[in-house]
């Protein structure tokens, strides 16, 4: 049945709500494990989803910073270098999926892999030609690949069945209901802040290190940002716990881990079972996977162009400085809109939130349709995309409470959605944002007007996914009638329209 509404807090209530991660009504144990996990799994999920993203951008940052013009990469390497890196990270996802679904190494894997493309990152600064470039870029994606993902499976369900299948539950082990989106909002703020960070550090390494050992300072910012992913890595060794059936580190007991499991039952997350072939044929019946697959592919490409600010201040001949440091507004309207507007989500309707960010996105995007407007009416533009941050943790988090009841199809839906969307990394924006050309970057005249159309889509596909479920829930609470009144010695007698109702309702908790 559909969950009664919610009165409207108060400015200063919804204050307090925003920043009350331990509430007074839980238990004290409760509450004590909340602070735990927060120390441990979202602090180093956090630092690990930070030095991800440090290292995926930090080769535009380099390319418009000396690189293109050392190199002379005239043409479209900018976007080959992502095509290696996004190739990778498509391939190898699955394959890091399943070794993490291991107990036994989900504690030690992510540090492994972040010792290794820390390893891959300060490889780039030796790179002699563009081709070792793409090579390394491969092995950085291949590396990367389980992370994003992984950490919600680290996040996610609490057992593991015997056999190899990926459960992908969006921080649905360890915690649940309001914490769930206070914490994912504060761990997509570490996308844009490696972003962010890695355009201050190109600028300081640029001014600062240019020319010291001989070497340009775009060479320094891999340095630099190995130097920062590595200690991340040792510090996940000590820290990280991996799943609750890997062997415990020293600072959770076993009566933590029970409370963890309570707090899933009374969350009403089933327990996943294997990923089989029932799985597939009884997703491919519903509408989840077509709506949300969806949404995640015009989600991905309507992002791709609004990371390339820096391309539009070079080729208008502002400083590398001022290149490497302005497109930190957009980062830091990203951070504020992932961490505000995922925690407003969990008050206020999703689909406000939503439509709030999706009109921004619009109007930025027509800005750049239309180009030829006032300077700082472009910088607006720009900026503007950063308030689409939260679009990702908002879409995550919606899929985990509208397929709740079905572990199986919610791992199989994440899964397909990472592996789906990325996949149109690698050639997409060869059509659409190419380097150079008369279409080329930072105009994009086939880009801009396509990238506007998949951000409607990306609305509207959200909105759909709401009203289906809200559909859903009717008709849950209509068979939920019927059988109580069945109950109650009712003649029993269906018509064929109560049919259909009564089993789509069974499929749909099956």
């Amino acid at each position: 049945m559909s969950e009664p509404k919610k009165a409207r807090p108060s400015p200063l209530g919804l204050f307090k709500e925003i920043f009350n991660w331990y509430p007074s009504s839980y238990p004290a144990e409760e509450r004590k494990l909340l602070f735990k996990l927060d120390l441990s799994i979202l602090v180093y999920s956090c630092l690990c989803f930070f030095v991800k993203y440090l290292d995926q951008t930090n080769i535009s940052n380099a390319y418009v910073s000396g690189l293109k013009e050392d190199f002379g990469l005239y043409g479209n390497e900018l976007n080959y270098f992502n095509v290696c890196y996004y190739t990778a990270y498509v391939v190898f996802q699955v394959p890091g999926l399943l070794l993490l679904s291991r107990p036994k190494l989900a504690r030690w894997l992510l540090p492994t892999l972040e010792i290794l493309w820390g390893i891959c990152t300060f490889a780039q600064s030796r790179a002699t030609n563009v081709h070792q470039l793409y090579a390394m870029r491969f092995l950085v994606g291949m590396f990367e690949a389980p992370v994003f993902a992984g950490t919600h499976f680290i996040l996610g369900e609490p057992r593991l069945n015997h056999g190899s299948y990926i459960s992908l539950t969006s921080l649905g082990s360890w915690y649940s209901g309001p914490d769930l989106f206070k914490r994912a909002g504060t761990w997509f703020i570490c996308n844009p802040l490696g972003t962010m960070i890695s355009g201050y550090l190109q600028a300081a390494a640029y001014t600062n290190l240019s020319g010291v050992g001989g070497m340009p300072g775009w060479r320094w910012l891999f340095i630099i940002d190995g130097i920062f992913t590595i200690p991340v890595a040792l510090i996940g060794f000590f820290i990280f716990p991996g799943v609750p059936d890997s062997p415990r580190p020293f600072f959770l007991t076993e009566r933590d881990t029970e409370i963890a499991k309570e707090r899933m039952r009374r969350a009403n997350i089933r327990r996943p079972g294997r990923l089989g072939l029932d799985v597939f044929k009884r997703s491919l019946k519903r509408w989840h996977i077509y709506v949300f697959l969806f949404c995640y592919a015009c989600m991905i490409l309507s992002s791709y162009p609004s990371g390339y600010m820096n391309l539009w201040l070079k080729a208008e001949g502002y400083s590398v400085t001022q290149i490497n440091q302005y497109p930190t507004v957009i980062q830091a309207l990203n951070i504020v809109s992932s961490w505000l507007g995922t925690t407003l989500a969990s008050i206020y309707p999703s689909w406000i939130i939503y439509t709030i960010i999706s009109a921004s996105s619009l109007f930025s995007t027509l800005c750049m349709c239309i180009w030829n407007i006032p300077t700082g009416l472009k910088f607006l533009a720009w900026f503007l995309f950063g308030v689409s941050g939260c679009a990702s943790p908002i879409l995550y988090s919606t899929v985990n409470t509208i397929v709740k009841d079905d572990s199986e199809e919610r791992a199989l839906i994440m899964g397909s959605m990472m592996t789906f969307g990325y996949s149109f990394n690698i050639w997409v924006p060869l059509l659409l944002f190419p380097t150079a050309g008369p279409d080329g970057a930072p105009r994009w005249r086939k880009g801009w007007p396509v990238t506007f159309v998949f951000y409607f889509f990306l609305w509207a596909g959200f909105i759909t996914s709401l009203v289906l479920y809200r559909r859903d829930q009717r008709g849950e609470a209509l068979g939920a009638g019927e059988a109580e009144s069945d109950a109650d010695g009712g003649e029993g007698v269906e018509t064929p329209v109560e049919e259909e109702v009564v089993e789509r309702t069974k499929d749909g908790k099956r």
